[in-house]
């Protein structure tokens, strides 16, 4: 069994990694997917509704004849992502609580 990762989180991965460098969408999957098992088609959506929400911004840029499509993090996908992240701590410390603690011998 594997464990599912919720919408949230995938938004948090990409602003996490749009907050270190701007990036086109191809060089995005890639590096979601060297860390997730997801496909490349899940991530698309996810950025058209980070761009509706406000959280990111995009820019075209030529590359070899064609253009790409880049994706840019913006003030308001900082903060979501400072959300995101704050949220992720209480999780884990909570599941760290139930899932890691040793027995008290108190069962």
């Amino acid at each position: 069994m594997a464990l599912t990762m919720g919408a949230p989180l995938l938004d948090g991965c990409v602003l996490a990694l749009l907050n270190r460098e701007d990036l086109y969408g191809y060089a995005l999957t890639q590096r979601v997917k060297a860390v997730l098992d997801i496909s490349e088609s899940t991530l698309y959506p996810v950025l058209r509704r980070l761009q509706k929400d406000g959280c990111l911004s995009v820019y075209d840029q030529p590359y070899q004849g064609r253009n790409r499509r880049y994706y840019a993090i913006t003030r308001r996908g900082k903060e979501r992502l400072e959300q995101i992240r704050g949220e992720w701590r209480q999780l884990r410390d909570s599941l760290d609580r139930l899932l890691l603690k040793e027995g008290t011998g108190d069962e």
